[in-house]
């Protein structure tokens, strides 16, 4: 069986509907309508990727809650917000929670899955680094892409999939400014609209460590760089 995808989705058409799609990919799908179940499910086995609606059910944030409770169960896991709330306050909000992406239910079946892909691209791409580029140390900065694990003075910053390949991305190279392309294509990126709220969430956490923090620098007009 293939890799194993989470969908928490109150409306049952909608939710069949996704399902379906997947598992023609040759996706093992695992549906739920509301959170208590889906977390019930969660702790006993964890998916491969997670798509979650906001709304769950009597619980108009059910989504949002449940990507904070999946969120600390594995900071790694990829997790698709796909939702019909399309306020920019939303997803914000979705990717400071630690979602990879976030989607509108209007977006087509080819592209949902184009995005879940891209996402199991990238943690392939990450588990097939050569081993010299497993550990990597920038002053401070530490990142194991081995372990997927970033520490800032020693102390663990619990980055997303999306926000490690990100920093380790700038970081590779201080001083060469990166554009919003070469994020996206090395964060396996399909949408370049999230690149800003990533970065801003990737420096309050390494800001909540260090408030002096300043290693990441916008170059205005061009896209981000690793302060030599």
């Amino acid at each position: 069986m293939g890799r194993r995808i989470a969908i928490v989705e109150d409306e049952a058409a909608i939710r069949a509907n996704y399902a379906e799609a997947l598992v023609r990919q040759g996706y093992d799908v695992a549906a739920y309508a509301d959170r208590p179940a889906a977390l019930a499910a969660f702790r006993s086995r964890l998916p491969d990727l997670a798509i979650i609606d906001i709304g769950l059910g009597d619980e108009p944030e059910g989504g949002f809650t449940l990507c904070g409770e999946l969120r600390a169960m594995s900071a790694r896991l990829p997790i698709i917000f796909l939702t019909a709330r399309d306020s920019d306050f939303d997803i914000v909000s979705g990717l400071r929670l630690g979602a990879d992406d976030y989607l509108t239910k209007d977006v087509s079946l080819p592209h949902l899955l184009a995005r879940v892909a891209a996402l199991f691209r990238r943690v392939e791409a990450i588990s097939e680094a050569r081993p010299q580029e497993d550990l990597l140390e920038r002053g401070p900065l530490r990142l194991d892409a081995m372990r997927l694990v970033a520490e800032w003075k020693g102390q663990p910053v619990a980055l997303t999939l999306t926000e490690f390949w990100m920093v380790h991305t700038l970081a590779r190279t201080p001083g060469h400014v990166k554009s919003r392309d070469q994020l996206m294509q090395d964060a396996r990126l399909v949408d370049d609209g999230t690149i800003t709220s990533h970065v801003k969430r990737i420096r309050r956490k390494f800001a909540a460590i260090d408030a002096d923090f300043d290693c990441i620098e916008s170059v205005y007009g061009m896209g981000y760089r690793w302060k030599a």
